[in-house]
């Protein structure tokens, strides 16, 4: 046997339609198109959505919601987060060289999720009141975001 006498397997391959050839094809005379109408002629398209003319679909809805364009700029930090990175003095740089906060991010927030047992020490990242409360409990402390800003 050689690669040039390889063949797929009888069935495998279907041989394409071919429309608009003779009744017995089944697809003969109208090749699948219906009669008249636009869908029916050469270059007869319309854009998706087009309704004939009536008021589309997605503009008779009522538009409903609001994305904030900053809305990827604050990043949250777990306590448990903190408790896994290496560093004594946490910012917003260590944070982003450990990988938990993307790089566009402008500001980071640590919220209270999980266990913090070492001593760390935050600056220029805000946290919240439980969060502040358990960083300060184990022994580290939070700067002011305003004073280190």
């Amino acid at each position: 046997m050689q690669l040039n006498d390889i063949k797929p397997g009888k069935g495998a391959r279907k041989a394409r339609r071919r429309v608009g050839r003779g009744i017995g094809s089944g697809l003969g005379k109208t090749a699948g198109r219906g009669h008249k109408g636009q869908k029916s002629r050469s270059g007869g398209f319309h854009k998706v959505g087009f309704e004939g003319g009536q008021m589309p679909l997605q503009r008779r809805l009522p538009k409903r919601g609001f994305v904030s364009p900053s809305r990827d700029d604050v990043a949250e930090i777990r306590l448990s987060d903190l408790e896994k990175l290496q560093a004594e003095t946490v910012d917003l740089a260590a944070l982003r060289a450990a990988g938990l906060v993307p790089q566009h991010a402008t500001r980071a927030k640590i919220i209270l999720s999980g266990k913090l047992t070492r001593k760390v020490a935050v600056a220029g990242v805000s946290a919240t009141k439980g969060a502040k409360a358990a960083i300060e409990a184990a022994g580290g402390s939070v700067a002011d975001v305003a004073a280190a800003a």
